[in-house]
């Protein structure tokens, strides 16, 4: 046994042991080797350590691409996007109000008034650059775990999920809302109570859950002046779960997800089946300022609702001493609602 420092009182020798040094990477787990090179993805591999050589990236979901088409005339250039929005007026012929009859020696003939206003929305710069070493880049290639690679993945994955949010809810700094919570909607109020006295989906049976979605059908609908209804039901995953398990009775033919989709006033009038999907942006937690899970009915149409977007583009790489920068920049718009009276929300579901 090697003694590394003694000391003696009186008789007795005293001997301290040698201190055992830890090294210990960013993540809090501990590493006996001297130099573990976190981002590169170089670690020390025992004999025995059978290390898995598949790249594991953090799990993200996003749905904006499936609830939404885009508006793909605007440009880098753009600083904004707009659209028109067309009133027509005509007064009626013996009652103004009424049909625009006419004599055969009329004399005055009522006009059309025609009213055109433009609507105006910011096109916001979104910009996020990779960067990293040469020799971080060196020690990647000799790992076989690409850094750059993995940058650039983390920079469309967060693209992804930044357009995701303006999507739906839009973003408080800059003070604009989207999809599920569009100020423009006026649509809103809450669902019916069911059996047990409150509106959530869990307390009531499939006909008082079916009661609520066609009510918000038909009232998306009729404000449309029965022109366009809804094609789409979008709910908080919650409620998606509970219709998509549940059976509409102790058969266990059919859930009530399924009995919604073949029975609602859409499928009856144009014979179209009705799309429904989970959105996680209905979910109280992150729908800004709400209390209770929602409900949202529109067509997903784009002279109805579009998203403007300008797709990320590149700058040449740019180098400062051992660094490689690769900046990317594209443009996030505001949800266009050119027709609100095609969107309904119901809260109080979950």
């Amino acid at each position: 046994m090697t003694i590394h420092s003694r000391d003696f009182v009186g008789s007795t020798a005293l001997i301290t042991a040698p201190a055992i040094l830890r090294h210990y990477t960013r993540d809090a787990m501990a590493t006996f080797d001297q130099a573990t090179i976190d981002s590169a993805g170089a670690f020390l591999v025992g004999e025995l350590e059978r290390l898995d050589p598949m790249i594991h990236e953090p799990l993200i979901a996003t749905t904006w691409t499936r609830d939404i088409d885009l508006r793909t005339d605007v440009q880098m250039g753009d600083t904004s996007t707009s659209y028109t929005i067309s009133t027509f007026a005509g007064a009626g012929g013996a009652s103004p109000a009424g049909i625009a009859w006419a004599g055969v020696e009329t004399t005055t003939i009522p006009r059309i008034q025609l009213d055109i206003g433009k609507v105006v929305a910011p096109l916001n710069i979104w910009s996020m650059e990779v960067a990293y070493t040469v020799p971080e880049l060196a020690s990647a290639q000799i790992t076989g775990r690409p850094i750059d690679v993995q940058m650039l993945s983390a920079l469309n994955r967060k693209h992804q999920m930044d357009a995701d949010q303006v999507v739906y809810v839009g973003d408080a700094t800059i003070g604009t809302t989207g999809l599920a919570n569009s100020a423009a909607v006026t649509n809103s109020s809450n669902v019916a109570n069911g059996a047990a006295g409150t509106p959530q989906f869990t307390t009531k049976t499939p006909d008082e859950i079916k009661a609520d979605v066609n009510e918000l059908l038909v009232s998306v609908w009729a404000a449309t002046g029965y022109s366009t209804p809804p094609t789409k039901i979008a709910i908080a995953p919650q409620a998606f779960g509970y219709l998509s398990t549940t059976n509409v009775s102790a058969a266990g033919d059919k859930s009530i997800l399924t009995y919604i989709r073949e029975n609602n006033i859409l499928t009856a009038e144009k014979n179209i089946p009705l799309d429904i999907v989970s959105v996680k942006w209905l979910d109280k937690a992150n729908l800004p300022g709400a209390t209770y899970d929602r409900m949202m009915a529109y067509s997903q149409r784009p002279e109805f609702v579009r998203f403007p977007m300008v797709p990320l583009q590149p700058v040449a790489p740019q180098y400062a001493g051992i660094w490689i920068k690769v900046p990317y920049f594209g443009k996030l718009g505001v949800i266009e609602t050119v027709y609100p009276e095609t969107i309904g929300y119901r809260d109080g579901i979950g």
